[in-house]
């Protein structure tokens, strides 16, 4: 039987799979879920991955509390080449419940697509490989390390401390990094640039305590008002970043974006203005961009007539290769603080960073990938940029130079990924499996 009949045998099970590990609320975040969810779905995937023909699967903790499933299958060839699989198991929370059209905890089919948080981020991408793996049975050729850690979500470092730590335990020839995804469904495509990112909380405190708006309003410090006004010479007219000291002007050297493709990927309308005074790419890819995640400042209902003492906000700065995130941090703290009027004082506390990542596309498994996407899809594969960052994929590069990372995935535009109603299209489950089973394949045949 072809090993494209056998992965479409196998999507039936990835269903139901892809169900139960959705059904587990794997949220790495204690203040909002049990650490108890995290360790249930660790233990459900390093299970599959025993089932899946691993010998050693076991849980690994990481320092940052959370715990990696770690595991080998060798084929018997020492002088074959080694591929590291990975992913990661938590996801993001579901926010709003009532912003979901199904149950976020549910794996639910809408027209054509499997809906639940995690479907595509990243438990779609454990499925893959499963249903990878079980497609080829004991024909592989290759010998195989696995790592699928369990707080890539929330930022906190918990693997890319353990990989240089443990160095020996995931050394590889080359690095499947299973989360990111394709141009669009049935375009199938490997990721090549990750901007880097920096979070940082930004505090003003401009009053010991709240005071009456009408006796004191005008003269005292409004600490709201403030931070209102800082926030708001991060960006130009045209909605360009405009952090003193952080250049802005770069341009990414690949295939475009189409204005109207990214309209709608996004859910934009076809006349929707968009930001910024370069193309979709550049701003995307090439170029650094502040996002404002939230604000801590009194809510509208239950407000009173009261000038605020405190104010704060979380600050997301992506970045493009290039720029190291100590210097951005550096520059965003410096223009915060030039622009602070007398008389307040703001503070701010670097919650996380995370370098750029440039891929190289000259290897033999870049060259690998391409033909088993030209296989699978029918079509050639694309390189794109992504916008996201993955802290990682820096951490792999120094610890193991001489390794390719490829980074690809089940995602997509329409898969709206940390957003509500996330969604996979099993389309994407079966051919993106057939892709990694052809690589595993036709890699280890042409390494030996």
């Amino acid at each position: 039987m072809e090993i494209r009949d056998r992965v479409n045998e196998l999507m039936p099970q990835a269903r139901e799979e892809l169900a139960e590990l959705v059904s587990i609320p794997s949220v790495a975040d204690p203040r909002q879920f049990p650490p108890a969810e995290c360790h249930r779905a660790a233990t459900w995937v390093a299970d599959a991955f025993t089932e899946a023909g691993f010998t050693d699967t076991r849980l690994a903790d990481t320092p940052d509390g959370s715990q990696a499933v770690v595991g080998s299958r060798p084929c018997g060839n020492e002088d074959a080449p080694t591929v590291l699989l990975y992913a990661h198991y938590d996801v993001q929370p579901p926010l709003k419940d009532d912003a979901w059209h199904t149950p976020p905890f549910e794996l639910t089919e809408v027209d054509g697509r499997w809906y639940g948080r995690g479907a595509a981020d990243c438990k779609g991408n454990i499925l893959m490989h499963l249903t990878a793996l079980r497609a080829l049975g004991d024909d592989l050729p290759v010998n195989l390390k696995l790592v699928v850690e369990g707080s890539e979500e929330q930022g906190t470092g918990g693997l890319e401390a353990f990989v240089p730590e443990n160095a020996d335990l995931l050394r590889s020839d080359t690095i499947l990094v299973c989360d990111t995804g394709n141009v669009a469904v049935g375009r199938p495509a490997v990721t090549v640039s990750l901007r880097g990112m920096v979070n940082m909380i930004v505090t003003v405190d401009a009053l010991p305590s709240a005071l009456h708006s009408g006796m004191f309003g005008g003269p005292a410090p409004d600490a709201l008002a403030v931070l209102v006004s800082v926030l708001a010479t991060l960006r130009d007219d045209e909605g360009n970043t405009t952090v003193r000291g952080l250049p802005n002007d770069g341009l990414w050297p690949g295939a475009p974006y189409p204005e109207a493709q990214f309209r709608e990927d996004a859910g934009l309308s076809p006349g929707a203005a968009l930001l910024g005074g370069a193309g979709v790419a550049d701003m995307l890819w090439a170029r650094s961009t502040l996002t404002i995640l939230g604000i801590d400042c009194p809510p509208v209902v239950g407000s009173a007539s009261a000038i605020t003492p405190h104010a704060r906000a979380r600050l997301n700065l992506r970045i493009p290769p290039g720029v190291e995130p100590h210097e951005a941090a550096t520059a965003l703290t410096r223009h915060l603080a030039a622009v602070t009027p007398r008389g307040v004082h703001l503070s701010t506390e670097i919650e996380a960073c995370g370098r750029p990542f440039r891929a190289a596309t000259d290897g033999p498994a870049h060259r690998a990938m391409a033909d088993a996407m030209q296989t699978a899809y029918g079509r050639p594969m694309s390189r794109l940029g992504q916008g996201g960052s993955i802290p990682l994929c820096t951490v792999f590069a120094e610890t193991y130079p001489d390794a390719e990372i490829l980074l690809i995935g089940v995602e997509e535009p329409q898969a709206r990924i940390h957003a509500p109603n996330e969604s996979v299209a099993p389309q994407e489950i079966s051919a993106m499996a057939l892709t990694e089973a052809l690589f595993l394949r036709d890699y280890g045949a042409r390494r030996q």
